[in-house]
């Protein structure tokens, strides 16, 4: 093959980046490109900053390997095929994806690509297993996490793919586009920089860290989770490369590491099951009983609640982009067991804040705490002062994140509304609960 276009989507990267290497290996020019759509920009301010930023180290990259990136703006289908005509490429590559949006850009690019009789490559990189690898006997994708996992662990893991050295760009490759707007401000003013170097670089401190994760990756203020999730989701960072460095690493904390990466893959394969995750109940049982409070919502977005661990969790959610898993647990129990607000209004909100808000993580999680996806216990409770008590026990993350109740030592902090002078903090006092444990604010 003389030519080929790569398409990146969601794998910005060019350490173990099939796609790239696929195309490399079987064409003599390589066009690499990325078109920035507008059916998928201006849905979230800090992941529209994390991805312009992750395409501009993309671009670096692929300059020191002779190469760059070729930018579009429009029609990721029409903007491609018109790419690759003028190229006179006669193949296209890409990662497969499993959204809905995803896989219909997909159809659609096969289509067009056929027609103008082009080949289409779709190959893995934005799982660790692509999704449909393992299924269970009967069953279109696992439904149920523990025997998926043991799939999981069983299955053969491609091998990772070499790092490109040299890309060589088809002569006048600078007629087919190129300009990158500056980054644009996002909203969150601490969130994280995208980027491969970046990830890397943490991925490399995080490798001298994982030990304790077994132990601490709950700790709400010590704060021992890997912040490596942004990166997954826009392919900074391999997920293949990522558990197999845990793997390497061996130990307590790394499995319990390389389980949560088996999670996230577990989401993907459902997403591909059922595209609907976003906006249909995967089990009807628990979607019922949704109440309307247009107060109650606001409280909870903007993290006045009067319940200091989920206010917490929600102030660090617009501060970053990102929230500790922990307090995700948290703060979406609270709207939906004991609020009785929709988890679609939940998930909403988190789509427009987190960095690594993406289809099947974020919509698979929602579920799971609303009773209404694949946790095998839909009634479980979260009491959010129990959960503080446990996992912010002195409430360090909570005088991080609220500095009204910055002035409260220990514990206490978990119930300010029992302390004399609590009307003078200027802090809410608790919304009134929904749930059936009406009782967990005495």
């Amino acid at each position: 093959m003389k030519t080929a276009v790569v398409l990146f989507t969601r794998d910005l990267r060019v350490h173990d980046q099939p796609a790239l290497a696929a195309a490399c290996a079987n064409a003599e020019h390589v066009v690499p490109l990325f078109v920035l759509d507008p059916a998928l920009l201006g849905r979230s301010a800090n992941r529209d900053r994390f991805l312009h930023q992750a395409l501009a180290d993309l671009r670096a990259s692929l300059k020191d390997r002779g190469a760059d990136l070729v930018v579009r703006h429009g029609d990721t289908v029409a903007e491609t095929i018109t790419v690759a005509k003028k190229a006179e490429a006669e193949g296209i590559a890409l990662s497969a994806d499993v959204s809905r949006f995803a896989v219909r850009r997909q159809d659609r690019l096969r289509e067009e690509a056929e027609r103008h009789r082009m080949s289409l490559r779709l190959l893995p990189g934005v799982t660790v297993l692509p999704p449909g690898e393992v299924k269970p006997g009967g069953g279109e994708f696992y439904r149920v996490f523990s025997p998926y996992f043991r799939a999981w662990e069983q299955a053969g893991w491609r091998d990772e793919v070499a790092t490109p050295r040299k890309i060589s760009l088809p002569p006048d490759a600078g007629a087919l586009g190129g300009k990158l707007p500056d980054p644009p401000p996002g909203e969150s003013p601490d969130a994280a920089e995208g980027g491969e170097t970046e990830a890397r670089r943490r991925l490399k401190t995080w490798m001298t860290h994982i030990d304790a994760y077994d132990d601490q990756h709950d700790a709400m203020a010590d704060d021992d989770t890997s912040r490596l999730s942004a990166y997954l989701r826009f392919g900074c960072l391999s997920p293949l490369s990522l558990a197999n460095a845990a793997r390497k690493k061996g130990g307590p904390g790394a499995a319990a590491f390389v389980r949560q990466l088996c999670w996230r893959d577990f989401y993907y394969q459902v997403t591909a099951g059922f595209p609907d995750i976003s906006g249909k109940p995967m089990r009807e049982r628990g979607d019922t009983g949704w109440r309307h409070d247009p107060h109650a919502l606001e409280a909870w977005q903007s993290g006045h609640t009067g319940v200091p661990i989920v206010d917490a969790g929600m102030r660090q959610l617009q501060a970053e982009g990102w929230m500790h898993n922990r307090a995700r647990l948290i703060t979406a129990a609270l709207l939906t067991k004991h609020l009785r607000l929709d988890w679609r209004d939940g998930l909403a909100w988190f789509f427009r804040w987190l960095i690594d808000g993406d289809v099947p993580n974020n919509s698979g999680n929602w579920q799971w705490v609303a009773g209404t996806g694949n946790d095998t216990r839909p009634h479980r409770k979260f009491n959010p002062i129990r959960q503080a008590q446990r996992y912010d026990s002195e409430g360090d993350y909570i005088r991080r994140y609220v500095p009204e109740l910055a002035g409260i030592k220990g514990p206490e902090v978990h119930l300010p509304w029992r302390l004399d002078g609590f009307a003078k903090l200027g802090y809410p006092p608790p919304l009134e609960s929904h749930g059936d444990e009406a009782v967990w604010l005495r």
